[in-house]
């Protein structure tokens, strides 16, 4: 039989929910490091009971935070990103005579091949990697030193490197993205990157067209397919069937194509989902329904997912790390609002339910399927 476990980051601590795989009753573990900004908690896909953390407050500053015993208990690791200076920032040393500060992690994305490996994306946007288990971090500089780096510019929330995608058929291609920014690919594990925003198109910069500049809010792929990428742009969901190289909108018949999360199916590269809201100054559901929407055909046609979500008076907002599915057959999907509600839908999205309420507002939500 295998087990769920869901990953809750939320503004006041970090939730650890687990069922069997009927995904019917759950349990509710936490809040873990509580008061602390849980931005992104995710397990390794190697050892299922390594979790890395990121926390934060704008008193202590950002801490890491790792489990090796799926979440019952926790260490801090990694002195680097131990409290510094002025609180709420990071200085980071990186041999120049000034140092540089970060604010907090935004995301962290273990490696596919090692438990002690894992990569973490800041703001002001910059990556990070250690190998020996979070004790100690390196920057990847050729990314903040990118020489387009004078044309990002924070978006709404700063200036946050929040996705990392690495390529199963080959660690040395990742993908990241930066909001505002665009989206980066490189080829040789981090040392150079390349701008892959060749279609993106973004009216409220100077140039609409510019190779950077762009406020990318997700980007997801499927592991069968890792050329194939999908993304929710600030405004548009974009496709592109090249590593990123060139990208065409898909947004269809969305009632609304600004949102945050993206993901994918676990079984079906072709079926994506987004969760649309009204505007870029109005952040909660068109009409005050709360709907899922999946594309089985990879973009273009769309139909919304609306039994057990609220269809009335539902103002939540879903941020772009709190979507995941499992591993399941079939496929179960999960998403976290601003309203402190966890969703899942145990069959692809034909039908929803909460699995917890009432806790504070969702950051990031990421999912393990446990094997027996």
């Amino acid at each position: 039989m295998s087990t769920i476990r869901v990953l809750v980051g939320t503004r006041k601590g970090a939730f650890i929910l687990t069922s069997d795989g009927a995904r019917e009753r759950w349990r509710v573990d936490g809040p873990h490091f509580a008061g602390w900004e849980m931005y992104h908690l995710k397990g390794s896909p190697v050892d299922p009971d390594r979790i890395y953390a990121s926390q934060s407050t704008g008193w202590h500053g950002q801490m890491m935070q790792r489990s090796d015993d799926g979440g019952r208990t926790w260490a801090p690791v990694g002195n680097t990103f131990a409290y510094e200076g002025e609180a709420g920032t990071h200085q980071w040393y990186d041999g120049t005579p000034h140092p540089w500060e970060f604010k907090r992690v935004w995301h962290v994305e273990p490696a596919l091949d090692d438990p002690d490996t894992v990569y973490a994306g800041v703001e002001d946007a910059a990556l990070f990697r250690t190998t020996d288990g979070g004790k100690t971090w390196k920057e990847l500089p050729g990314l903040r030193t990118h020489g387009t780096g004078s044309q990002w510019q924070p978006g709404a929330g700063g200036l946050g490197l929040h996705t990392i995608l690495i390529d199963p058929t080959d660690p040395k291609r990742m993908y990241v993205a930066i909001s505002a920014a665009g989206a980066f690919r490189t080829e040789d594990g981090g040392t150079t990157w390349t701008p892959i925003n060749r279609g993106l198109r973004s009216e409220y910069i100077p140039d609409p067209t510019a190779e950077v500049g762009h406020c990318v809010h997700r980007i997801a792929l499927h592991p069968a397919r890792p050329g194939v990428l999908f993304m929710q742009k600030h405004w548009d969901v974009m496709r592109s069937d090249d590593a990123g190289n060139s990208w065409r909108e898909v947004s269809g018949n969305l009632p609304s194509d600004f949102g945050f999360p993206i993901d994918v199916h676990a079984h079906e590269p072709e079926t994506i989902y987004v969760v649309p809201i009204k505007s870029d100054s109005e952040h909660f559901p068109p009409e005050g329904k709360l709907r899922v929407y999946r594309s089985r055909s990879g973009g273009d046609e769309w139909e919304a997912l609306t039994e057990g979500l609220p269809q009335q008076d539902c103002y939540v907002n879903i941020l772009r790390d709190a979507m995941a599915v499992d591993l399941l057959d079939p496929c179960g999907v999960y998403f976290g609002t601003t309203g402190g509600q966890v969703y899942m839908s145990p069959d692809g999205g034909d039908r929803w339910r909460p699995i917890v309420r009432d806790l504070p507002a969702v950051l990031s939500v990421e999912v393990q399927t446990l094997r027996a």
